[in-house]
């Protein structure tokens, strides 16, 4: 037999992935793993769509880099759609399955620590959680070590004639993007005078609120469910899911929204 749609999507490997602590006596443990695995997926295919984004901008072939932006803007309102499904399990619900988690936790998530970096939000620390030698921990350490979105940005806008500080094309890449009050400038230039690039501007702005969407819909989807409790894995829950909010990736793009002028 040639092959089916079953052998191509290796649908009886993939559906024997959901294997339940609970052994099937918490009702609604499978859709907590249908979530979570689902969301691992979209991960992996949000950093397939950046690798392309990143080398599309090296290369100056801004239409690809566009449509792959837009693209990455449907899978983020993929995500918060999916916490609306998620926002169907109840309080007592989840705690009828939590304990049998143990240490599991989404913060132990890998690709999701690659998105963070990716989007500028580095840390160490996060290396430095997994075991050495580990796949995880050399996948993490490339992106720690990499160009973010902005910096890719950054680069592709000096190629394209506009002025970026030698501080910040040269940056350590190692670093957390920091705002810079010089790119700010050439920012308002282009708005002023660069329609197409502005409107790409706007797409990146569209992401950045996306993610920052996500993270809200996402407290407020844990403290529905389990108030202040600690998290599974023993994390801080709530509270420190409420300290990554209202961090955006381009803080360049959001601190020059009150100097506009009229056209």
């Amino acid at each position: 037999m040639g092959l089916t749609y079953s052998s191509y999507l290796k649908l009886d490997q993939l559906l024997d992935l959901q294997q339940m602590q609970s052994n099937g006596r918490a009702h609604d443990e499978l859709l907590f793993i249908v979530i979570h695995q689902t969301y691992e997926l979209w991960f992996r295919e949000m950093l397939h769509e950046i690798d392309l984004l990143l080398v599309s901008l090296e290369t100056r072939e801004i239409v690809q880099a566009r449509a792959t932006l837009k693209r990455l803007r449907s899978i983020l309102r993929v995500f918060v759609s999916q916490i609306d499904v998620l926002e169907t399990l109840t309080g007592p619900q989840f705690l009828s399955f939590r304990d049998l988690l143990g240490s599991a936790s989404g913060f132990q998530s890998t690709q999701f620590r690659e998105l963070e970096f990716v989007f500028g939000k580095k840390r160490p620390e996060l290396i430095q959680a997994l075991p050495e030698d580990s796949a995880d921990r050399a996948r993490l350490q490339k992106r720690f070590d990499g160009a973010t979105v902005w910096d890719s940005f950054m680069h592709y806008l000096s190629q394209c004639g506009y002025a970026i500080p030698a501080h910040v094309l040269n940056r350590d890449l190692t670093r957390p993007t920091a705002p810079s009050r010089q790119v700010q400038a050439i920012l308002l230039q282009i708005y002023r005078k660069d329609r197409d690039t502005a409107d790409f501007c706007e797409l990146l702005l569209d992401i950045d609120e996306g993610i920052q969407e996500w993270r809200y819909r996402h407290v407020k989807m844990v403290e529905r469910i389990i108030g202040n409790k600690k998290g599974t894995g023993g994390s801080s829950g709530v509270e420190y899911l409420k300290s990554t909010l209202f961090n955006p990736s381009f803080p360049d793009l959001w601190a020059i929204r009150s100097e506009f002028e009229k056209p």
